[in-house]
């Protein structure tokens, strides 16, 4: 029975938060939010993400103000955007979801930002699916932070997923076991105005729309650089 409500009220946050979020300001505001988590984390080189995983990153996503819903046991969602490298630079944004238990984040009445980022080829493909849980479906561990730390090999070999949050200005690295991601079909279907497959978008074969997106892409351009 606990289960039973407490999936109910998971599923009511979800549509609260999805229905208030939805339109193309909106989803715009959400992407240059997504901007701004970047650049303020990069630009703070002791809390950066190293630049060993920067440079060889598949993809990256943002969830910015992940929220923690108010009801007895627990739960938290939140919308975001993954950007993917391709062979000509970094792909236009496409839309996910994150749910899931607490993960232990003791935030209160406080929001979140989270961070995700594919290191390998199977971590992209992950991505790329309509639906997967982390630490089921695909290897993730917590984050190393700073930007001169050495990135410690057996992590980047044994997760798909490295993972970080933010609050209240502290950035580290956290275990988000058990979260769900899944794409946001019609959240890319408002921002596009059509029906976009996410390989397709993720891929490199969408152009970049301007505004939000394109500043987006050229933020995260800027600070996940290859080594030439």
């Amino acid at each position: 029975m606990r289960k039973v409500l407490a999936t109910i009220c998971m599923v009511g946050a979800m549509t609260a938060f999805a229905s208030a979020d939805s339109d193309k300001p909106k989803l715009d505001g959400r992407i240059a939010a997504a901007s701004a988590v970047i650049d303020s984390i990069m630009k703070v080189p002791d809390q950066a993400i190293p630049d060993k995983i920067t440079q060889s990153a598949f993809c990256v996503a943002v969830v910015p103000g992940l929220k923690k819903a108010a009801f007895v046991f627990g739960g938290s969602y939140g919308q975001g955007v993954v950007t993917c490298r391709t062979g000509h630079g970094w792909s236009a944004p496409a839309f996910i979801r994150v749910s899931g238990g607490s993960w232990g984040l003791q935030l209160g009445g406080q929001s979140t930002d989270l961070v995700l980022v594919a290191t390998n080829d199977k971590g992209m493909q992950d991505l790329l699916k309509s639906k997967f849980k982390i630490g089921a479906d695909a290897a993730a561990a917590a984050g190393p932070v700073g930007r001169n730390a050495a990135a410690a090999t057996n992590i980047t070999l044994a997760s798909e997923l490295l993972t970080w949050s933010r609050s209240r200005g502290l950035f580290a690295g956290i275990s988000l076991d058990g979260t769900v991601v899944d794409q946001n079909g019609d959240d890319t279907r408002t921002f596009y105005g059509s029906d976009q497959p996410f390989q397709a978008i993720l891929s490199g074969s969408v152009p970049v729309p301007p505004g939000a997106a394109k500043r987006f892409v050229s933020t995260v351009s800027r600070y996940f650089h290859s080594v030439q």
